[in-house]
């Protein structure tokens, strides 16, 4: 498959993080949005343009600052003095992948900008609607230890993210490979290697790939879990539900099987889930989020094969 070849692209890059880069990859099959959390330095950015160039799209990159207005993004409409009429100048959301670097530093009033588009895939500028671009993505990055002249995402976005993602840090031997390669500047060239028309084919041949009752029977169990846990105020919302279905169907396409299996549930659940729940004042100061859905799945019992 030629996302296969994106993979093997991608991991030439970025070194050491071969199911950061699948998870990547899974999100955008599924049509999901991307969030990427880590300090400073971890490749955030280089990851979310490798990601961007692989695919022969339309890439924009935002640099997200505290004076950062609306129509910064999603564009104004301007008063031609010329032509004496209102014309319409769109902004840099109007792209196929829109990279975002460190989303958290805009003012609440711009990030809500993005809600519109990453949801409906649209905007509305002076009371028209205009479509965006097919496909359409956005890959954010954020610092979630620097607090100083940052704003934190609002619940209602944090949910529009598919999947959110930490990074981390290199094992020593892939890091010794990025200094090589940074010396001796052998670093690898990314190229485009899936057309948009490619890539849409691919999205629609990972909605049709089935999901057994049994799986679907597991997945329930685990957002129900999620709803009963003692340290969990918030759990997963039904759209929750859906962005682990879609997730876990993009997972096993990539896996090149059709059919979805408690595995493939199980490699995306935290990724999908973890910002998406609202821990309680106690679990706050006891766990975190990604170590209670760790929980869950250890302890959910997983369908087993009919003999």
């Amino acid at each position: 498959m030629t996302i296969t070849r994106v993979l093997d692209q991608l991991d030439r890059i970025y070194l050491g993080k071969p199911e950061i880069t699948r998870l990547c990859c899974t999100a955008l099959l599924a049509d999901g949005h991307i969030l990427l959390e880590d300090v400073p330095g971890t490749g955030k950015t280089l990851l979310a343009k490798s990601i961007a160039k692989s695919f022969e799209a339309e890439f924009t990159r935002i640099q997200f600052t505290a004076d950062l207005l609306p129509t910064d993004i999603i564009g104004s409409d301007f008063f031609n003095v010329q032509t004496q009429t209102f014309e319409n100048k769109t902004g840099p959301i109007f792209t196929n992948i829109l990279l975002i670097d460190e989303v958290n530093r805009a003012v609440p009033r711009t990030q809500s900008a993005l809600l519109e588009a990453m949801e409906e895939r649209q905007v509305s500028i002076g009371g028209v609607t205009y479509k965006l671009p097919e496909p359409f993505f956005v890959i954010a990055t954020q610092n979630p230890i620097e607090s100083a002249g940052t704003f934190a995402l609002p619940d209602a976005q944090l949910d529009r993210f598919l999947m959110s993602l930490q990074v981390g840090y290199p094992e020593a031997e892939e890091e010794r490979q990025l200094i090589l390669q940074t010396i001796s500047k052998t670093r690898h060239a990314v190229h485009a290697l899936m057309s948009s028309e490619t890539f849409l084919a691919a999205q629609r041949e990972a909605e049709d790939v089935r999901v057994h009752e049994d799986v679907v029977t597991y997945l329930l169990a685990l957002i129900q879990e999620t709803r009963k846990h003692p340290l969990v105020e918030v759990g997963a919302s039904p759209r929750a539900t859906l962005a682990l279905v879609k997730a876990s169907q993009a997972y096993a396409y990539i896996e090149e099987r059709r059919f979805v299996t408690p595995e493939d549930v199980q490699a995306v659940a935290i990724h999908v889930l973890a910002h998406r729940l609202t821990l309680t004042l106690e679990g706050d100061v006891k766990s975190s989020k990604r170590a209670i859905l760790a929980d869950i799945l250890e302890r959910v019992d997983v369908p087993v094969e009919k003999v």
